[in-house]
């Protein structure tokens, strides 16, 4: 016949606490001491699972993951926005989606970034740019690949780009990014 143990077996649980301050003597003077103790704190690893939805801006991701370009478009005005926006900002209409991904392209504005959030911090640096569409009222923010960020030049404004989709789609904004023409 099996004996139970008499304790559970003690494991790390994934954190090491060591040498917790407590006062040798436990009468009311040493006990006292515990109130001016400093807090302590555990560091410990901390994972969640998320469940993030695009919600009205699925289409526009899908769009990417499919190598296409989608805007949205105010029925009545015609006013078209380079980012997904499922209403219009003047009327409140609620917008269609368009594919712009073969209409002309240029730069409208660059920044070369030579410091980023975790994600990009390996691919420092990187131009990040405005890109004007034919027909569309607003700009577009992502990266250009394939000029020297180390050469950047005020010619770049007005150059022609295409986008470019990756070949594994993230669902990310980064799925799509332009090339010089």
């Amino acid at each position: 016949m099996n004996k139970l143990p008499n304790k559970k077996e003690e494991t790390l649980g994934g954190y090491i606490v060591h040498g917790v301050p407590f006062p040798i003597e436990t009468d009311a003077e040493g006990l006292a001491w515990l109130k001016r103790m400093t807090p302590i704190q555990i560091e410990q690893d901390y994972r969640i699972t998320y469940l993030h939805s695009y919600a009205q801006d699925s289409p526009w991701f899908a769009g990417l993951t499919n190598k296409k370009l989608l805007a949205n478009q105010d029925i009545e005005s015609g006013y078209t926005y380079a980012n997904p926006r499922g209403h219009d900002m003047y009327s409140g209409d609620e917008t269609v989606w368009i594919d712009i991904t073969e209409r002309e392209a240029a730069i409208h504005a660059f920044t070369v970034c030579h410091f980023g959030s975790e994600e990009f911090l390996p691919e420092t640096p990187f131009i990040l740019a405005l890109i004007e569409f034919e027909g569309v009222n607003t700009l577009l923010l992502t990266r250009i690949l394939g000029l020297d960020p180390f050469a950047a030049d005020l010619d770049w404004i007005g150059m022609e780009v295409s986008p470019k989709f990756l070949r594994n789609s993230k669902l990310k904004p980064t799925d799509v990014y332009f090339t010089p023409k």
